[in-house]
């Protein structure tokens, strides 16, 4: 029965992942609820897994003592166990309130062939055996927890197991006598097999799926500098309908991590239990990236007359600027424009269902390109818009795409005149129509992962997005 034991824990290995060294209490920035409905399908999916595990193994063998009339007690044993084949019929996974799962399969059988050897001192008797094992059942409990690193914990609280009934068939060498007594047989082989369950279960729990658990990594790396912290910030909480896990969800720079000022929302999913996984997640988690991603400088852009399409009538050059700023093109003739843009601070994110907005704040500096290949500053401008994002979710990851809204410009300082910033507003909105969105589009393409669904494929979804505590951030003067 080793099999059974080490695939029972394996059942709850796609509802069990993990978190990182942070204070556990905080609230997630992601939350999965698991509902019965998923508990079941979760069951339903690890019972095929086990029922294939469990043709593939060999069972330990045991021995015992056993009377025979006439001829007094011998020594019998069964070795060489292999499962022949095997009906698992019903199983349920179900939460238990406080505490965590309860794991039982019912209304199962083998089918057991293996060799038999029965030893008296005068005599030595060996042969085959055929044993059918009907109305398994078995039922253990979970308990769920958390450790100070964020990775979860599980420990098997209980457990129970019975047999309805035990057939056993020799042959061999006077085989046939063994049958007479096959009751005593029988009896043996259901209470070995009735203690063994439950203690190889505990003891996998214990010694195989625990310490699993233990190495299993806290964050995933999403692209070169940045990793997704998903820990566990609490146990797993265990209601009647339903199991709740709370993941932090904090993304953060992988080579110099500093603490994070933004706080998570506190997040209450409705009562709704019709789709097996509900989640919900609050701008927290897009918020710490956009705290990265400005950090890292990959909100910053740069553009020239190269990077500009070459049928397009707009070009970055003084000549091309001379309808708006005509004292630029007389003091640099013919030269060519670079534009430089920096965000002074990350931009934040609102959420709304399905959706998310975010006001970005630019500065804008724009240099003439001379031919000692040096730098002429000659005016800077404040760049606002809004940019709104649809979010998909599935199996694996959340992807998204960005809808630009219009960009507005404001020139703050010139040093060559009045300008009128209209031709260069359609400049910019041409640019990050066609260039920058589909950089960061491209970003979204790619997505980031959900690290809780890469151990099950899950076909009923359901999505709540959350606001952050509001937060106020003025725009530069």
């Amino acid at each position: 029965m080793g099999a059974l034991a080490r695939a029972l824990p394996s059942i709850l290995l796609a509802l069990l992942l993990t978190s990182t060294p942070e204070a556990l209490g905080a609230n997630p920035g992601l939350v999965a609820r698991i509902t019965d409905k998923g508990l079941q399908y979760a069951a339903q999916e690890g019972l095929l897994a086990l029922q294939s595990e469990l043709l593939r193994i060999t069972l330990p063998d045991f021995t015992g003592d056993l009377r025979i009339p006439h001829v007094g007690r011998g020594r019998y044993e069964f070795h060489s166990l292999n499962i022949h084949s095997c009906e698992l019929l019903h199983s349920a996974l179900r939460p238990v309130p406080g505490q965590g799962l309860s794991l039982s399969i019912s209304d199962s059988s083998i089918r057991v062939q293996g060799r038999w050897k029965v030893r008296k001192s005068f005599f030595k008797l060996q042969g085959s055996f055929d044993v059918s094992v009907k109305g398994i059942s078995i039922s253990v409990n979970l308990l769920l927890g958390s450790e100070s690193s964020g990775r979860p914990t599980v420990t098997a609280s209980s457990c129970s197991s019975d047999i309805a009934d035990v057939e056993v068939d020799m042959s061999g060498d006077l085989g046939w006598l063994l049958n007479l007594f096959h009751n005593q047989i029988e009896s043996k082989f259901q209470k070995v097999l009735e203690s063994r369950i439950c203690e190889m279960i505990q003891k996998s729990v214990s010694s195989d799926l625990q310490p699993y658990l233990q190495t299993l990594p806290v964050t995933t790396e999403i692209d070169s500098f940045a990793d997704i912290d998903y820990s566990l910030v609490e146990a797993p909480r265990a209601t009647a309908q339903m199991l709740e896990v709370m993941f932090k969800g904090e993304i953060f720079h992988r080579n110099h991590r500093s603490p994070v000022t933004l706080l998570a929302a506190v997040m209450s999913l409705p009562e709704e239990h019709n789709k097996m996984v509900y989640f919900a997640i609050s701008d927290y988690v897009f918020n710490t990236a956009s705290l990265v991603y400005h950090e890292e400088g990959y909100l910053n852009f740069s553009i020239t007359d190269d990077m500009i399409p070459p049928d397009s009538n707009i070009r970055l050059t003084t000549k091309s600027f001379r309808p708006f700023v005509p004292r630029l093109a007389r003091l640099y003739p013919n030269m060519n424009l670079e534009l430089q843009g920096s965000v002074p601070s990350a931009p934040l994110l609102n959420f709304s269902p399905g959706n998310l907005s975010v006001d970005p704040y630019m500065e804008i500096d724009a240099f003439v390109l001379l031919p000692s290949s040096s730098k002429e500053p000659v005016f800077r401008l404040s760049v606002a818009t809004n940019v709104s994002a649809t979010l998909t979710f599935n199996t694996s990851k959340i992807t998204g795409f960005l809808k630009p809204g219009k960009v507005k410009v404001e020139l703050k300082e010139s040093k060559v005149g009045l300008f009128n910033a209209e031709l260069l507003e359609a400049l910019l909105n041409y640019y990050i129509l066609n260039t920058f969105y589909p950089k960061f589009n491209d970003k979204l393409a790619e997505g980031f992962p959900l690290p809780l669904l890469k151990r099950v494929q899950l076909y009923d979804l359901g999505l709540q997005i959350h606001k952050d505590f509001p937060s106020r951030r003025d725009h530069p003067p």
